[in-house]
């Protein structure tokens, strides 16, 4: 990585105060940011500047009479072209006209129209899975809940699988290690950990997430088959406390510490707009309790990873209270702490105005996930749940 990514700082909000606060290891919490990083006096940047090379481009944008809702926007890299995949409906966010659809570009300028991978379904809602592909064949995961229109709210994975990224098998469900599918929607960020000999060819292990039944129970899996389509295990990891059927921790993402350790980090459903966070020292197989720490969070879906030289990012909404902008890069060389940070989308100018009303949406950034290629990070989202963006940042 050039020096250039290091050198840039954010100015401004002092570090949220820890008294108190639960830690997963000794008394230090899993993450934590540099005071002055996030400056919550000016709200549409936080005081950060984009990193050089920073560049934004629209997959889908609607017009007419084309869905206006678009959410869930999940990319990867796949033989020379950046795919997206995201939950698409007319109006409305989880409408029983949610259809799962996506698009291919390797130019980042010219998208085609959205090629429909999983059609609506009678009372049966489908949404985004995300993506996972071993270079030869592409993954798309399916969330597949029946019940919808009858107020049931848990589900299962299904995936389907291309080798040109056009022509797709029928969907089939996803497998736990003991053959039977796995009982729960799949997170869309799992990760391929390089943990040592796993007896496959990729040398690393697959871990992830499932919100698991009954209700929606985030619970760490991870699995050694190369395509993530089998061969899913339980991690062993206890939820705090929920008065719901839903846990207190939703919609994870994770990352690798120097030291080897893969920590976790979720959405806290608990508001107290701080991020939870877990570790495993033994590639997924048990993870310590969630934690809560004083990385801010605006309660909303998020995306971490590695950078090739091992640097974590994590890109998120790094706000205490629900504001889903501005959408920030945020990177630590420990996998502790966080010292540096960019803006990858401002509020106000930056952020195109909202065409249509429709449930749940609202002005935003939502919903960030990403993957590393080449020298790029390439970050998706759906601004204001209505279009679908990508910002990718370069690296090298």
């Amino acid at each position: 990585m050039k020096n250039g990514w290091k050198k840039v700082a954010g100015l401004g909000l002092a570090l949220f105060a820890s008294t108190g606060m639960a830690c997963a290891e000794g008394d230090a919490p899993l993450l934590s940011v540099a005071e002055g990083l996030f400056d919550d006096s000016q709200p549409d940047t936080l005081g950060l500047k984009p990193a050089p090379g920073t560049a934004s481009f629209t997959v889908f944008a609607p017009t007419g009479d084309e869905n206006h809702y678009n959410h869930g926007a999940v990319p990867i890299m796949f033989k020379g072209q950046l795919y997206v995949q995201w939950q698409s409906s007319a109006r409305d966010e989880d409408a029983p006209d949610t259809a799962v659809v996506y698009s291919a570009s390797a130019d980042m300028r010219d998208w085609p129209a959205p090629i429909v991978m999983a059609p609506a379904r009678a009372n049966t809602l489908v949404t985004s899975g995300g993506w996972w592909t071993d270079g030869e064949t592409l993954v798309a995961f399916i969330n597949v809940w029946p019940g919808w229109e009858e107020g049931l709210r848990e589900g299962y994975a299904e995936y389907i699988t291309s080798t040109d990224g056009a022509r797709w098998s029928e969907p089939k469900r996803v497998l736990g290690a003991d053959g039977t599918p796995v009982p729960g929607v799949i997170e869309q960020d799992p990760h391929l950990m390089q943990v040592g000999n796993t007896g496959r060819k990729t040398g690393g292990r697959i871990i992830g997430a499932f919100h698991t039944s009954p209700g929606l129970v985030v619970t760490p899996y991870y699995t050694d088959d190369p395509l993530a389509i089998s061969g899913w295990t339980r991690g062993k990891m206890e939820n705090l406390p929920s008065d719901s059927p839903t846990s207190r921790e939703l919609e994870p993402s994770l990352f690798k510490r120097p030291d080897g350790a893969v920590v976790m980090i979720f959405r806290d459903q608990a508001s107290s707009f701080m991020t939870l966070a877990s570790v495993s020292h033994d590639a997924g197989v048990t993870w310590s309790r969630p934690a809560l720490t004083p990385f801010p969070d605006a309660r909303t879906k998020q995306s971490a990873g590695n950078l090739p030289d091992g640097t974590v990012f994590r890109v998120s909404n790094p706000n205490a209270h629900k504001a889903r902008f501005p959408l920030v890069l945020s990177l630590s060389d420990d996998g502790q702490h966080f010292t540096r940070a960019f803006l990858l989308r401002a509020g106000g100018a930056d952020m195109q105005p909202m065409r249509r009303e429709g449930t749940y949406k609202r002005p935003s950034y939502s919903y960030p996930k990403s993957t590393v290629s080449g020298d790029w990070l390439y970050v998706a989202y759906a601004t204001n749940k209505e279009d679908v963006e990508v910002t990718r940042v370069r690296f090298e």
